[in-house]
C-alpha cells in the first residue's frame, strides 16, 4: 500500500510467468522501484543471466534483481496473494471480463488495506495461459488504437502507473489484517470442490475443465473470506464423507441380502 509521498506499495508485487529476455525483467525492476513496488517474482525454472538484468535494472533497482524470488510453478508465485490482476491482450468466452487497466486499478484499490496484491504478465510472445489467468481475480487489457503489441516493460508501466496514481491520492494510515482467502486458501478450496464434484459425476471427462473455469469465476467474483473458503471445503468434506459411507452401506446391504 502506497505511503504519504511517495511511499512503497506494502504487501504488492510484480509476477512475470516465464518472460523470454533477461533485458525484460532488468526494465521491469527499474519500473516497480520507480512506483513503489519492491517485491519481483518471476516463474521460471532456471534462473536468468543477472548481469544482463542489471544493465537494464540500474544501481537503484539493483536490489530488486538480488532479491528476486523464482518459482517454479504460476501457482507457487500466485499463493501469498489475496487478489491478482492478470493482464492480457487476448479476449475469449472462456476468459475472465477484460477492463482498462485504470478500471481495474479502481475496483482494487478499496481491497487493498491489509491484503496483498500482485500484477502478473505473461511471456512476450505468448501472454498469459488460461491456466494462468485462473489464479486472477481480475484481467486487464490496455486500450489502443489499433495495432495491440507492446513490449513487456511498457506494459508493466502503464500498470505500476495507474496503480500508483489511483492509490496516490488515497493513502491508508493503518493495516487491517485480511479477511479474505489467499490463493493458497482458494486453490485447497477448488481441489475439494473438483474432488466433491467428480465424486457425484457432476464433473466427466468431457466437460471437467469447462466447468470448473466456470466455477473458478464465479468464485472468484464473489471474493471470498477465509472463513467462506473453509467453510466450503468443510461441505465439501462431508459430501464425499456421506458419498463414502453410502457406498459402504449398501455394499454391506448388499452382501447381508446375499447371505439370506
Amino acid at each position: 500500500m502506497l505511503r504519504p509521498g511517495g511511499g512503497e506499495l506494502v504487501g504488492s508485487a510484480i509476477i512475470l510467468v516465464h518472460p523470454k529476455f533477461p533485458e525484460n525483467i532488468g526494465a521491469t525492476a527499474r519500473i516497480a522501484f520507480n512506483f513503489g513496488i519492491s517485491r519481483l517474482i518471476v516463474v521460471s525454472p532456471e534462473p536468468y543471466d543477472q548481469e544482463r538484468m542489471l544493465k537494464m535494472a540500474t544501481h537503484k533497482a539493483a536490489h530488486l534483481i538480488r532479491d528476486m524470488q523464482y518459482c517454479t510453478s504460476t501457482a507457487e508465485a500466485a499463493a501469498p496473494f489475496h487478489f491478482i490482476v492478470g493482464t492480457t491482450a487476448r479476449q475469449g468466452k472462456k476468459r475472465l471480463e477484460d477492463q482498462s487497466p485504470r478500471e481495474v486499478m479502481a475496483q482494487l484499490i478499496p481491497l487493498m488495506p491489509g491484503n496483498r496484491i500482485a500484477l502478473m504478465f505473461g511471456q512476450e510472445s505468448t501472454g498469459l495461459s488460461n491456466e494462468d489467468l485462473d489464479f486472477c481475480q481480475f484481467a486487464s487489457t490496455i486500450p489502443t488504437a489499433s495495432f495491440a503489441s507492446l513490449n513487456l516493460a511498457q506494459a508493466v508501466a502503464i500498470h505500476v502507473y495507474e496503480l500508483y496514481t489511483a492509490l496516490h491520492p488515497n493513502p491508508f494510515a493503518a493495516l487491517p489484517k485480511s479477511e479474505f482467502a489467499n490463493s493458497y486458501d482458494l486453490e485447497g478450496m477448488y481441489e475439494h470442490i473438483e474432488e466433491a464434484l467428480s465424486t457425484i459425476t457432476f464433473l466427466r471427462d468431457t466437460n471437467h475443465s469447462y466447468w470448473m473455469r466456470n466455477v473458478r469465476q464465479f468464485l472468484g467474483r464473489v471474493r471470498l473470506k477465509k472463513k467462506e473458503a473453509s467453510m466450503i471445503r468443510g461441505i465439501c468434506r462431508k459430501l464425499l464423507w456421506y458419498t463414502q459411507t453410502g457406498v459402504r452401506n449398501e455394499q454391506l446391504e448388499s452382501e447381508s441380502y446375499g447371505k439370506d
